[in-house]
């Protein structure tokens, strides 16, 4: 069960998962978080900057490589290991080539 509020006001869900993990409630629980954690963090990273919610692609195959494209270019950037954002760093490679080619073959700055 889940104990949080909003608006000032006190709610509870629950949610049910299905793992093959014993039952040790610490590990499971770790386990849930580490894996929103992460989910949300490239989720958040995508719609955020690349505007993925805004993208309409009408075809399937056309979405499903533009969606390949943006989280290829997310972990690329983020394995850079210049100090700007993601976002600076995106720009830059589209100003210089050099840049673009180290986030490309994973060459430092």
């Amino acid at each position: 069960m889940r104990i949080y509020e909003e608006n000032r006001v006190r709610k509870t869900d629950t949610r049910y998962y299905i793992s093959s993990l014993r039952r040790n409630g610490k590990q499971f629980a770790h386990a849930v978080r580490n894996h929103w954690r992460i989910e949300n963090s490239l989720h958040w990273s995508l719609g955020m900057t690349s505007r993925e919610d805004e993208s309409r692609g009408c075809n399937r195959r056309f979405a499903e490589n533009l969606a390949w494209l943006r989280r290829f270019t997310l972990s690329r950037t983020k394995q850079h290991p210049g100090k700007q954002s993601y976002l600076m760093k995106r720009r830059m490679a589209g100003w210089s080539v050099d840049v673009l080619m180290q986030l490309l073959t994973g060459q430092g700055a």
